[in-house]
């Protein structure tokens, strides 16, 4: 199937393939032609589906004709769990409406930097992709109003339940107009998604990504562990590094307290890395994750919490230095590589406290994980 199968404009086509995609994926095969259709959507699918475009392309199409809203009531409303990912969700959007006519402004708020800014920027928007605190904050300082919101989108609803969103959640749905097209994703149907679903959509058409990608995606990712002692965790990082030649590598630690550490001894010794936590500043985890991305640094050291925006085309090797509390976070992680077809490469580094809470993650992944010793290593001097 083709893009131009859809019915999608001219100017959305062109866009299309100026960003490079050749195909649909299967989640924007079935989302396209519903979400135009004026149809409620709950769809399921992982980071990584496709799903930003399956929504951004035809909320784009509708808004071309559309008339101008009313300055600083916005028509459409994306909500996200994290900064980044409002980020990258707004840049999508803005990237498909490169070669519209009358442009459809995107813009994307979030805390963790100074909001004064944001609510200039607010005038003419016509899709806002907010993070839920930032958005009633501008909502309470009436820089924004929600009462002329055609579309919702509520984007990755799992995480933001477990992230503690709800009752922020809560607030904005009844600010919302009742007549609506809501459009909610998320990468699990849980009980909680159960109850937002019978809150926001009205008959919805139900989108079930059968390939799971994240999941299935673990065949293109190669896998293997390191029995290592604690002491020797850093040295052998840096080792690892440096013998395998690693052009680019994510690395994934528990704490704010360790990703600072790590940072700190990899640049000590020659590789250089940047930190990307909840504790860094809005404009340090972006431009982190921009020199990341364009492949000018070489490696970015993240906490779970910070690596929900993080979707890189082609990253080689992901590194769990500490290993996740759950099994869904370890395939989420190293779901970062072995994305769009590409393989790719994901090590753990496992002490022998980490030994047990390693085979429930390989268990519940179902997967045999190769783990080799390092004892036999040289440290010396690295």
């Amino acid at each position: 199937m083709d893009f131009s199968a859809f019915g999608l404009s001219a100017p959305l086509l062109k866009a299309i393939s100026a960003q490079g995609y050749q195909q649909p994926y299967p989640i924007q095969e079935q989302a396209i032609p519903a979400i135009l259709a004026g149809h409620d959507i709950l769809g399921i699918a992982q980071t990584g589906s496709g799903k930003t475009a399956g929504f951004a392309l035809p909320m784009l199409e509708q808004f071309r004709n559309r008339r101008p809203a009313r300055n600083r009531f916005v028509q459409a409303l994306v909500l996200v769990p994290t900064r980044e990912l409002a980020l990258q969700v707004a840049t999508v959007f803005q990237g498909f409406s490169m070669y519209l006519g009358e442009r459809v402004k995107t813009l994307a708020v979030f805390g963790g930097v100074s909001i004064n800014p944001q609510m200039k920027a607010l005038s003419g928007t016509d899709i806002l992709v907010a993070t839920p605190g930032r958005l009633l904050d501008l909502i309470q300082n009436k820089a924004v109003h929600l009462s002329e919101v055609e579309v919702l989108v509520l984007d990755e609803a799992d995480k933001m339940l477990n992230l503690g969103f709800a009752e922020e959640m809560d607030q904005i749905f009844k600010l919302l107009p009742s007549k609506r097209q809501s459009l909610l994703f998320s990468a699990t149907l849980a009980d909680d998604i159960q109850v937002i679903k019978e809150k926001l959509l009205r008959d919805p058409v139900i989108i079930s990504v059968e390939e799971k990608p994240e999941a299935d995606n673990l065949e293109l990712i190669k896998q293997v562990a390191y029995r290592v002692s604690p002491e020797r965790k850093g040295p052998f990082l840096r080792h690892l590094i440096k013998h395998e030649q690693m052009p680019q590598v994510l690395v994934f630690v528990s704490s704010v307290r360790n990703a600072d550490n790590l940072v700190v001894k990899l640049n000590k010794n020659g590789i250089e890395a940047m930190a990307m936590h909840g504790d860094k500043s809005q404009g340090a985890r972006t431009e982190a994750l921009r020199r990341f991305k364009i492949g000018h640094l070489r490696v970015l050291v993240a906490t779970d919490l910070a690596s929900r925006g993080i979707d890189i085309q082609l990253l080689p090797f992901v590194i769990n230095y500490d290993l996740p509390r759950s099994p869904k976070d370890y395939i989420h992680r190293i779901g970062r590589t072995g994305r769009a077809g590409a393989t790719g490469q994901a090590i753990s580094l496992i002490t022998p406290e980490d030994e047990h809470h390693f085979k429930i993650i390989q268990k519940k992944m179902g997967k045999q994980v190769e783990m080799r010793e390092s004892s036999d290593v040289n440290l010396q001097g690295i």
